[in-house]
């Protein structure tokens, strides 16, 4: 405590907040969903398109947001209407809030899972490029979109597969000789674990693979299966 220097009887006591890794909401009240006049089949002739989201998941380096720029380039190409979500960049705003704790990873896939719910309800290709470590948040993810129009899925699990060693090298952002030394704490691969998905629609080889190959792959997944045409 300190003293008050125009009340020098009173002390001024200083209380330091803190937060825990447990991330908190509360839910509103007495809302009601309203609906539009146009549909998301209306939004997807317009677009000539199918909305989807593309959830790619790896390790960081494993190429998830640079195959996913490269995908969203050549679908720009080809006239198709597409969003990238990118972890770093969402942290930059909707989730500059979040830390990396367990409890605060989840919100930040929660946020981002009904963020892609409505890219795609829009009739959007979203593509989020997200470590997203953990098995459950992913399988919430694939819950919220799980629905099949004209029986094809909402909700693509995309998984960038490359060995830590393989990331390690390439370390484009210098997070894992950080992570090493002990200044990133709970990172991914090396203090924190990562729960490989077990059965996801795509599994992509980044650590043998080419970008361009990687595009190939893909781009064939989606033409086949009916989400670039109306």
């Amino acid at each position: 405590s300190y003293t008050n220097p125009r009340y020098p009887s009173i002390p001024l006591i200083f209380v330091r907040y803190f937060t825990i890794d447990t991330y908190t909401t509360t839910m509103a009240t007495n809302i009601t969903w309203h609906a539009g006049h146009v549909t998301r089949v209306d939004r997807e002739k317009a677009l000539k398109q199918r909305g989807v989201t593309l959830w790619f998941t790896g390790l960081s380096g494993s190429g998830k947001s640079t195959i996913g720029t490269a995908l969203e380039r050549e679908l720009h190409k080809q006239g198709h209407t597409t969003y990238v979500l990118d972890g770093d960049n969402i942290r930059h705003g909707l989730n500059k809030d979040l830390g990396f704790g367990p409890g605060d990873r989840q919100e930040n896939i929660r946020r981002i899972g009904e963020v892609c719910n409505l890219f795609t309800d829009a009739g959007i290709i979203c593509l989020a490029a997200f470590v997203s470590p953990y098995k459950e948040d992913r399988d919430n993810v694939r819950a919220l979109l799980e629905k099949e129009v004209n029986q094809q899925k909402n909700f693509i699990e995309i998984y960038v597969q490359a060995d830590v060693s393989v990331c390690e090298g390439r370390d484009p952002k210098g997070l894992y000789k950080k992570a090493r030394a002990g200044e990133i704490k709970e990172f991914t691969g090396i203090s924190a674990p990562f729960e490989a998905p077990e059965n996801p629609e795509v599994i992509i080889n980044s650590g043998e693979k080419s970008v361009e190959e990687c595009v190939a792959q893909l781009m064939s997944y989606l033409n086949n299966g009916g989400y670039l045409s109306v």
